[in-house]
């Protein structure tokens, strides 16, 4: 890809991710507050929603930015005919080492964001120096290995950006179901990601997250918060996907008009 190709996909997808991350932030604050241990109401039912947002808004664009830049290197990379029938499988090697890169920036965004989303009295700056303090670097990252899975599988149920009307509504039906699907992975990251330090669940194994939940709550547990989950990244799919597109392509039109 061109240079100009390369600074369009960096700034529409960081563009596309942080006004999607922004404005459904209270579903995603509500779901991981039905997913957490202490319950929905113990961990602040409908107050504070928009509690945990400046860790998304600093964490967003680079996140989204990091994910649309590695993606369209590595299928650049990959470059086969348009024709082939390899494509599906370079679009989900692609998305994997676009899900590995932005995780980086994305899993201690995130470990920040629910901590304060289920304990709205403390501020972001508050919760991240805590997590600094007694856990270290380690401790921004848990839930890392089941965020790059469960965001790997979603990846991989997006199609091929076409136009924008086609991506945007491929996106949406697609992410809804892919959240549904992966919604026990993301139960799993996120009592993980506010399990208490030292525990057994902090350890960050998913399968034993999981399966600590399935004894526990049973498959309601497992499937706590689809329903805003399935929302939230359903619209999601359709502004993402539909802003990224639109604003690459407004971006690419400026620099070929440009002298």
């Amino acid at each position: 890809m061109d240079a100009p190709g390369f600074t369009a996909s960096l700034v529409a997808g960081g563009v596309a991710g942080a006004s999607v991350d922004l404005i459904l932030f209270p579903l995603d604050t509500i779901k991981t507050r039905l997913q957490s241990p202490q319950g929905f109401n113990k961990a602040g039912g409908f107050r504070g929603i928009y509690a945990g947002v400046p860790s998304i808004a600093v964490g967003s664009f680079p996140n989204a930015a990091m994910f649309f830049l590695t993606y369209e290197y590595v299928k650049c990379l990959l470059h086969t005919d348009s024709a082939s029938h390899f494509r599906p499988v370079k679009h989900m090697l692609a998305a994997s080492a676009g899900e590995v890169v932005a995780c980086l920036i994305r899993v201690p965004s995130e470990v920040v964001k629910q901590r304060a989303q289920v304990s709205a009295s403390s501020k972001t700056l508050q919760i991240f120096s805590t997590i600094l303090n007694e856990e270290g670097i380690q401790g921004l990252y848990r839930g890392y290995k089941g965020t790059v899975l469960r965001e790997a599988l979603w990846s991989w149920q997006q199609g091929h950006m076409v136009d924008s009307w086609q991506s945007a509504v491929c996106g949406a039906f697609a992410g809804g179901f892919a959240a549904a699907v992966t919604t026990p992975l993301d139960v799993a990251k996120t009592r993980i990601m506010l399990a208490k330090a030292g525990s057994s669940t902090a350890v960050g194994n998913v399968l034993s997250a999981m399966h600590g939940v399935w004894r526990s709550q049973g498959l309601s547990g497992l499937f706590a918060g689809v329903f805003p989950r399935m929302a939230a990244i359903s619209i999601g799919g359709f502004i993402f996907l539909g802003a990224y597109d639109q604003t690459r392509s407004l971006l690419l039109e400026v620099g070929r008009k440009s002298p």
